[in-house]
């Protein structure tokens, strides 16, 4: 179906364009593979892939004919002539200089021209921002399996732990229950170096007093989530409560915000307004939230600069911070799924300060 819509939104300068980039090809035809071409069409579409997916590929994909590719400079021109092909559309952001290299020498024999103008990205990307029911029920269970993995990490995490063992822990944990992998390198920090939103965890002990972010999530089918909880070690002293309520304080604007029909830079705006009215604005640098799905990062963009309005199915990241070099820093973050009233908030662990005595 998603197909078709691809399709019938191309005007009548473009005929068609070839889908390269691994997470785009999955959402179209539900399958994983990390090499392949994907024809998309007004009069015809089609699966190119190797001789390693080949088998898998037939079997699972009905969205489209799959053909083993052999030779990509002489079947891409092979079928773009079938689907009566002219003006070529091709993902913008995703092929390189060498490929667009590749690409001029083979359409040029052909008298094929190129569209490189970032259109077609962007229906891909408007497309793939609301998410059908199957992608919400896997990203479901992808947060349910962090929502677990959280739970189960703050039953054991104490002072002498290192980050590292932390951050594998969580790992562990969601691969064996039910994640194909994680989404991203799980970042787990702890004291001063909470101020980093993007730290990397390292062999430095978890000490009695410091503030511990976990910032981590699942993949299922594709599918990621993505969570973050900051906790406190032992004690958290009057400043670290009080940072951690006004970060609690704006994700809650942003939540009761978000809904479809609301601009995403307005959602933004009600986090980062708490921020800035209790005088820790230049501590928050990041934008609010961010798309999840068959990629960890995808449209909407929840910052000051967006143009994107929410609608329904949207599933976003809700997740302001602040940061205080040399001190600490605090980040809190939910997934939104968007509705039409309002949200629902699908990371289901407890957010108010905690504060662990193992």
């Amino acid at each position: 179906m998603e197909l078709y819509e691809l399709t019938q939104m191309l005007p009548k300068d473009i005929d068609g364009g070839i889908i390269e980039s691994p997470a785009s090809r999955q959402y179209f035809t539900g399958f994983t593979a990390d090499s392949g071409y994907l024809i998309a069409s007004k009069n015809g579409n089609v699966f190119l892939t190797d001789s390693r997916y080949i088998e898998a590929a037939q079997a699972q994909i009905d969205c489209c004919d799959v053909v083993l590719l052999t030779d990509a400079k002489v079947q891409i021109p092979k079928y773009l002539k079938k689907f009566n092909c002219s003006n070529i559309a091709l993902e913008a952001n995703y092929v390189t200089v060498s490929g667009l290299r590749e690409y001029s020498k083979m359409f040029k024999a052909e008298n094929f021209n190129a569209v490189f103008d970032s259109r077609f990205d962007k229906w891909i990307r408007y497309l793939r921002s609301a998410k059908r029911e199957d992608e919400i029920k896997n990203i479901k269970a992808a947060q349910a399996i962090a929502n677990a993995a959280y739970e189960n990490a703050i039953r054991y995490i104490k002072p002498g732990m290192t980050e590292k063992e932390v951050a594998l822990a969580l790992d562990f944990y969601m691969l064996r229950n039910g994640a194909e992998k994680v989404s991203f390198d799980t970042i787990v920090v702890s004291g001063k170096k909470t101020s980093q939103p993007h730290g990397v965890p390292t062999d430095k002990k978890i000490e009695f007093g410091d503030f511990v972010t976990m910032d981590f999530g699942a993949v299922v089918n594709g599918y990621h989530s993505d969570m973050t909880r900051t906790v406190a070690m032992g004690e958290a002293n009057d400043m670290m409560a009080e940072i951690y309520g006004i970060v609690l304080e704006a994700q809650q604007a942003a939540i009761e915000k978000a809904a479809a029909g609301v601009a995403a830079k307005d959602v933004d705006f009600a986090a980062r307004n708490v921020i800035e009215e209790a005088g820790y604005g230049k501590y928050f640098g990041h934008s609010t939230g961010h798309g999840v799905g068959v990629e960890i990062h995808e449209e909407p963009t929840v910052s000051p600069k967006s143009d994107y309005t929410l609608r329904e199915g949207n599933i976003i990241t809700a997740e302001p911070g602040i940061y205080i070099p040399e001190k600490f820093g605090v980040r809190i973050e939910d997934m939104l799924l968007i509705t039409e009233d309002g949200c629902e908030n699908l990371t289901s662990t407890p957010k108010e300060l905690t504060v662990i005595n193992n």
